[in-house]
């Protein structure tokens, strides 16, 4: 956390300064073309801190509002020393007077001008889908169950019980296992008489 603030508050106050700085190196030289210059300039700021802080939000990072927050205030702060350093080695060797409206209108619109972007960068980053959770999101959908030839699908989690057997029937006897008595029966004969053949 506290590498995340700083890094980004020193790295935006060091650009900031280096904006401003060039700003005014400009305006010695061309005082009545800053229009186009300023815009350009302040267009880059806005960007780098929206970009920053969108890639913060898509990759993540933990308490990143809380971080440029810090951020914005340290770049206000150390941006307006730093540019009153700046002009007074490279324009018009400005002295500690300066120090105090760096310190409160330059430093108050240096991190507006960090705060605002990285706002909207870390909205517009933290709606955004990393590759890689979008691949785990994928992989981890149920794919459907293969169907059988019969049509009848198979369920996955569903325990398979084995087809119950067939009861079993006692077997009818066959003819040839019947007792003889019970196979043929004879009609009582008469004295004299051979027994009629039976009817088949």
């Amino acid at each position: 956390m506290l590498g995340a603030w700083l890094t980004r508050g020193l790295v935006m106050a060091v650009v900031h300064a280096a904006a401003m700085t060039l700003l005014a190196k400009w305006s010695v030289f061309h005082p009545t073309g800053q229009t186009l210059f300023t815009s350009l300039t302040i267009a880059v700021l806005v960007g780098l801190a929206a970009l920053w802080s969108a890639i913060d939000g898509w990759r993540g990072l933990r308490d990143r509002g809380r971080a440029w927050f810090i951020a914005s205030l340290v770049a206000g702060v150390c941006s307006g020393i730093l540019y009153v350093i700046g002009r007074a080695i490279f324009v018009d060797q400005t002295g500690v007077s300066e120090l105090g409206a760096a310190l409160t209108g330059g430093a108050a619109f240096s991190a507006l001008l960090v705060l605002v972007p990285a706002g909207l960068g870390l909205f517009v980053g933290g709606r955004m889908r990393r590759p890689a959770e979008t691949s785990d999101e994928e992989s981890a959908a149920p794919e459907p169950d293969d169907e059988d030839e019969d049509g009848a699908g198979s369920r996955s989690g569903e325990l398979e019980l084995p087809p119950s057997p067939a009861p079993r029937t006692a077997p009818k006897p066959s003819p040839v296992s019947r007792p003889a008595a019970n196979r043929a029966r004879r009609r009582p004969t008469v004295a004299g008489r051979s027994p009629a053949p039976r009817n088949r």
